[in-house]
């Protein structure tokens, strides 16, 4: 069997943060970074820079007294920037800076500690403290655990695990400290260095296969929402919209649409800016929430031109939500940078017939939104009914 000296392992450690940050500098160098990558990526540096400190001192190119103190307080700074870039992966951005100041905690406890004792207390605090470090890491990870990726639970856990085996050194030195039968001091250093190894491994790979799969996720869900205003675009919105168009054909409660479309809206444009043109689309779009169910299902079709499913409705009910919405719209002006912009917006409502395809179905919510508009807008106009309704 072929075991590596503790300097050894030491200089691996350092050589192979050093070229993960190297991958992490080629694989997130497009124009829009990821601020928790960007962060990752800053702890592997200053863990590359702790283990090639502590590998220096270990071949008494730099004085050990500088070596050890200096090289693992930048390595437990590294694994707290870890911990806290872990936890706005997750969305918690309130715990980075907690996190970052129990990482300066942590470097002023292992330095009293090295002060004490050099030896013994110094390996028992490090390895105490970069657990801990660690397994924070591993419970950002597990949040939200029914939701997560198969990939983010197994990182999740191979993390969890690790940090456990790094914690134990000390634990184990602390509450025995000539060892435990076979489960010697010696033994011990050697897990707990393997570990370390394998978490640099595990966490380097996991994280990049991570921010490939969130990408791949988010161009995924880009397909069918509309990134400006967060409801299903016209793809996502006609894939919803496919069941109820089968449902139509049996017996039962009926299903409506309604299709709105903001009065005059390039004025908005060219008077005010782009900018509070997307403003009065996120508003309308927070209005019509407001006045929907949850069963109900908002979508932005092209431009300016909404659609609004509703099911178990039918053709006076729906006709009743878009009056709301129409009234809301009126009277709830858009705040922006230069003005109060009143909107107004106008409707057309018809319901799915059995014999309906997308296209005669919106065809029929068109000429009826055609004809609010052809009445002085601001305005709701129904579908003529099929004479099997009347």
């Amino acid at each position: 069997m072929i075991t590596l000296d503790a300097s050894t392992m030491v200089l691996v450690l350092a050589l192979g943060n050093l070229a993960l940050v190297a991958l992490l500098t080629f694989f997130d160098a497009g124009p829009v970074r990821s601020q928790a990558l960007s962060a990752w990526s800053l702890s592997k540096q200053i863990q590359g820079g702790a283990w090639l400190l502590l590998a220096l001192g270990a071949v008494s190119v730099v004085p050990a007294a500088l070596a050890v103190p200096g090289g693992y307080a930048l390595l437990l700074a590294g694994v707290a920037v870890e911990a806290g870039a872990s936890w706005q992966a997750a969305g918690r951005e309130g715990w980075r800076r907690p996190t970052l100041v129990l990482g300066g905690l942590a470097i002023l406890a292992f330095l009293v500690c090295y002060l004490i004792d050099e030896e013994g207390l110094r390996g028992v605090a490090a390895s105490l403290l970069l657990g801990a470090f660690y397994l924070s890491g591993a419970v950002a990870l597990a949040l939200r655990w029914s939701d997560n990726s198969l990939l983010q639970r197994a990182l999740a856990v191979v993390t969890a695990v690790l940090a456990l085996v790094v914690a134990a050194r000390g634990l184990f030195v602390l509450v025995l400290a000539g060892g435990w039968g076979w489960l010697t001091n010696e033994l011990l250093g050697q897990l707990s260095s393997a570990a370390l190894y394998l978490l640099m491994l595990a966490n380097c790979f996991g994280m990049l296969l991570l921010a490939r799969e969130r990408a791949q996720r988010e161009l995924q869900r880009l397909e069918v929402v509309d990134p400006l205003t967060d409801v299903p675009n016209r793809r996502g919105f006609f894939n919803a919209l496919a069941p109820w168009m089968a449902l139509a054909r049996r017996p039962g409660l009926p299903t409506a649409l309604v299709v709105l479309d903001l009065d005059q809206f390039k004025r908005v444009n060219d008077g005010y800016g782009h900018p509070a043109g997307d403003a009065v689309l996120r508003h309308v779009v927070e209005l019509c929430r407001r006045q929907l169910r949850d069963s109900d299902m908002l979508g932005r079709l092209v431009g300016v031109e909404f659609a609004i499913l509703l099911p178990r409705t039918n053709l006076d009910e729906a006709s009743l939500v878009a009056e709301r919405i129409r009234a809301a719209i009126e009277a709830t002006p858009v705040k922006s940078e230069r003005a109060m912009i009143s909107m107004t917006a106008s409707f057309g409502v018809t319901t799915i017939r059995p014999e309906d395809s997308t296209t005669t179905l919106f065809q029929r919510a068109d000429e009826a939104l055609a004809a609010a508009k052809k009445a002085g807008r601001n305005r709701v106009s129904q579908a003529v009914q099929a004479v099997a309704e009347v």
